[in-house]
């Protein structure tokens, strides 16, 4: 399994644990929009929480709430966004 394939899956189970989602982490589309109708339907707590643990659990700081809109719009935004700062970082 790739490395990609297994960070989309952690980052699902970080979504549905640090949220308290109802969805199984499975069942979240990698292209699926993470807010708004037609996604997940998070709303601006929920990405405040989602910013929080990037940082807590990867070290990826979002700097502005612009960044964060294109950054946590999916689960395959968000796991690019991760591999891009940990292949800077390492």
């Amino acid at each position: 399994m790739s490395n990609s394939a297994e960070l989309k899956r952690q980052i699902k189970r970080m979504l549905v644990e640090n949220l308290m989602l109802q969805n199984p982490a499975d069942e979240i589309g990698d292209d699926q929009p993470l807010f708004g109708p037609g996604g997940l339907g998070l709303d601006s707590v929920d990405a405040l929480q989602v910013v929080v643990a990037l940082d807590k659990n990867y070290g990826l700081k979002i700097p502005d709430p612009e960044t964060a809109r294109k950054i946590i719009y999916s689960i395959n935004t968000i796991t690019d966004a991760v591999t891009k700062h940990q292949s800077v970082g390492s």
